[in-house]
């Protein structure tokens, strides 16, 4: 089943296990002596030695006949078809250890396990019988289906870490067992009987989980499910506490199971509700079957059943699947949603990995309120975003950011610290959203902006990877800016000089990613300001040489921030643009710079104040400004971020195979290209950047993602130009694509990298 699966890490710990067994870490060191086992045919191996690494001994019998307090059992990786039987025990502060190879390390097989069992013989498994003080880690055991993998019979202070069971059941306590546990490990299905006392079952996956009789039985961090019956309480199994689970009742694929399977998520006999705490658990309900079954009703809401049961207040039933993360509607109960305090809860998930909070959903869980439900810590959550300034992080005409006033030589790179600066925090940061200028150009070129350590070069293939994507072209002695969001790496952002000639760069920061901030709301573009109309302006009037405009975000209720493709034309002398927020002085940072008569867009990215951003004109002639507005970021929901690459995902100059066949051709006179910025994920808005290059006339593109070009425009361009823009795209009725539309008499190249894209 593709649920059950166990993934290794190392280093696990407890919260709030007040009673409970304890729970192995594999990186700790259980004993001063080690018998080995190994039954590779090189290994010189022999049953009937002391089981040192140069005479291991052959069979996991062998060593677990001889174990004693404080030894580890160390079995390399390989195939032991035996049963095996435990009876040895260790104590309190000298447990016997069985441990398997730990992950990473060279083995023989490559597989990294060391697998136990049999199917040929009845108890072909695993067997700690009569034993205490006994760890299994980084094991895999199997059997036949009608024999469990693992039993623990009248044992106790037994623990099962990052173990592999598969069996039926795959792991059975049973007679008396007491203070058992099973954490991160993968398990096809658990049944606690007996009169077991004190069972421990946290953060695994498994088909379903009967506990009968067994009181003091604490279910917490499971996933469970595949059109089993989930999680069946039944007996004197008073004090049992059932928390933070997820039970899929659907099959794989998130279909409807097959009419008569049990599939029903929480079943509870009457004589195992005395003393139970069931809650913050989510259900699937595309099963079918009833959600709960209590005391014999059945109950498909969690509603009912809480008004019946006076448990599961904190519940769901809902899908769980997360194939549909891209949706606005999609269900995310199970994320930042789980009981932290819960007896049992673990720092890590099945993988590993700590709790991560998911900007797009609220934090509704206790303590920290980002711990997700079941044994999977949700980490593609993506990131929120938080303006700062405009400020500026880099200008090496003034030694900001570099340690000299100097140029960029030809072929060379700077790295930029973009955390623990301005506001940034110093972790956590995952992009930057900067405007980069490059001015002073000695040469023809462009410029890359990459996250710090990005394989610049491929020694192999003789190809040089920093030629592959580009943020800004330039011919020589034209000052040229462009917004660009850069993922970030080790705290930092590389600029590489892709010319023949110096070029000094400069670098406005204007906001960072990570869990905390704001999200993003995106829409067709819509023009909130036209100088030339008037729109936004109580009349046609350009700006001033040396002149302010201050503009009302109209449909931007609430923003924090907002992006808008801001446009200068008609512009009577050379100078640039600042745009910043309302009410604040004009930062020394630019947007856009000109020439004389000549038509320059780009995107920009600015924090609002008081409902209102302010746009600068510095230069000494008249300006027209044009605005659409591509979206904004708020608290009023949306979507998060997820940077990647940069990489190429079109150039009409060259073959392209995938995910469309397209032989190198222009995109004609009034015609249009398509691209798939995430090919088969459908999200909600691309981040891209888009460069025009050997254009015949003058125009404009337009980028849309289903349906007809509107009205505004991401990039102007006279003929001749090499011309770059990042662009938002929104991504319309679970369209994958995005169409460029040549707004101009004569044909073009167009040049597509993508940034990242935004998604629910």
């Amino acid at each position: 089943m593709s649920r059950i699966r166990t993934t290794l890490a190392v280093g696990v710990t407890l919260l709030g296990t007040v009673g409970l067994p304890a729970v192995a870490t594999s990186g700790a060191q259980a004993a001063a002596t080690t018998l080995y086992v190994n039954n590779a045919a090189n290994a010189a191996c022999a049953d009937d030695g002391a089981g040192t690494q140069a005479q291991p001994y052959c069979t996991v019998a062998a060593a677990a006949a001889a174990a004693r307090p404080g030894q580890t059992v160390q079995i390399a990786d390989g195939i032991y078809v035996e049963p095996v039987t435990v009876d040895h025990s260790g104590t309190a502060g000298a447990p016997i250890t069985f441990r398997g190879p730990t992950p990473g390390q060279p083995t023989p097989y490559n597989s990294g396990w060391a697998y136990l069992g049999t199917s040929d013989k009845p108890g072909g498994g695993l067997t700690v019988k009569g034993a205490q003080y006994v760890r299994f880690e980084l094991l895999k055991v199997t059997t036949g289906p009608q024999a469990a993998a693992v039993v623990v019979d009248g044992s106790r202070d037994v623990s099962f870490s990052e173990v592999g069971l598969a069996g039926g059941p795959a792991l059975r306590i049973t007679n008396g067992s007491e203070r058992v546990s099973a954490v991160r490990s993968g398990l096809s299905d658990i049944t606690v009987d007996g009169g077991s006392t004190g069972t421990l079952l946290s953060t695994n996956t498994a088909g379903s989980v009967r506990v009968d009789g067994a009181p003091g039985t604490v279910v917490v961090s499971n996933t469970l499910g595949d059109c089993s019956k989930g999680l069946v309480l039944t007996g004197a199994s008073a004090g049992t506490t059932v928390e933070n689970n997820v039970i899929n009742t659907v099959n794989e694929r998130g279909d409807r199971c097959d009419a008569g399977t049990p599939a029903v998520g929480i079943t509870v006999d009457r004589s195992a509700t005395a003393g139970l705490k069931l809650d913050y658990n989510v259900v699937d309900s595309r099963s079918g079957s009833p959600a709960y079954d209590w005391a014999g009703t059945g109950y498909t809401d969690r509603t009912a059943f809480t008004a019946a049961s006076g448990q599961g207040a904190h519940d769901f039933v809902e899908p769980t699947s997360k194939d549909a993360r891209n949706r606005p509607d999609a269900p995310k109960h199970q994320f930042d949603s789980a009981d932290e305090n819960a007896p049992g809860m673990l720092t890590v998930d099945l993988k590993g990995n700590t709790a991560q909070d998911d900007p797009t959903v609220p934090n509704t869980g206790t303590g920290r309120g980002i711990r997700d439900r079941g044994a999977y810590e949700d980490r593609t959550g993506g990131s929120a975003y938080t303006p700062v300034g405009p400020v500026r992080l880099l200008d090496t005409r003034e030694a900001i950011g570099v340690p000299q006033a100097r140029a960029v030589a030809p072929g060379d790179t700077i790295n930029l610290p973009v955390t623990g600066v301005a506001g940034v925090p110093a972790n956590g940061v995952t992009a930057v959203t900067m405007t980069v200028t490059a001015t002073e150009p000695t040469r023809d070129g462009d410029l890359a902006v990459r996250p710090f350590g990005y394989a610049w070069s491929s020694p192999s293939s003789m190809i040089d990877e920093r030629a592959t994507t580009s943020t800004l072209n330039w011919v020589a002695g034209r000052t040229v800016p462009n917004q660009v969001t850069v993922p970030v790496k080790d705290g930092k952002v590389s600029f590489y000089n892709h010319s023949g000639g110096t070029v000094h760069v400069i670098a406005d920061l204007a906001g960072y990613y990570s869990t905390k901030g704001a999200l993003f709301q995106p829409q067709d573009p819509v023009r909130v300001l036209d100088t030339r109309e008037p729109i936004g302006v109580p009349q046609v009037q350009a700006v001033p040489a040396f002149g302010t405009l201050e503009l009302p975000v109209a449909g931007a209720a609430g923003a924090t921030a907002v992006t808008m493709n801001v446009t200068v034309t008609e512009p009577e002398q050379e100078g640039h643009l600042t745009v910043y927020p309302h009410g604040d002085a004009a930062p020394n940072t630019s947007n856009l710079n000109w020439t004389a008569g000549r038509t320059v867009a780009n995107l920009v990215t600015v924090p609002v104040k008081d409902g209102k951003v302010s746009f600068y004109n510095h230069s000494g002639g008249t300006v027209h400004l044009v605005a659409d507005l591509a979206g904004h970021y708020g608290t009023d929901g949306g979507v998060a971020y997820y940077p990647s690459g940069p990489s190429r995902i079109m150039d009409t100059r060259e073959y392209w195979s995938r995910p469309q066949y397209r032989l190198p051709a222009v995109v004609p006179a009034w015609g249009s290209v398509t691209v798939y910025p995430a090919w088969g994920s459908y999200p909600a808005e691309a981040t891209l950047n888009v460069t025009v290059t050997e254009p015949g006339a003058a125009g404009h593109l337009k980028a849309y993602s289903a349906g007809s070009p509107n009205d505004t425009s991401v990039l102007n361009f006279a003929p001749g130009d090499t011309v770059a823009n990042q662009v938002v795209v929104p991504m319309k009725n679970g369209s994958d694509q995005v169409t460029f539309y040549n707004a101009s008499g004569a044909p073009l190249h167009l040049v597509v990298d993508r940034y990242g894209v935004e998604r629910y």
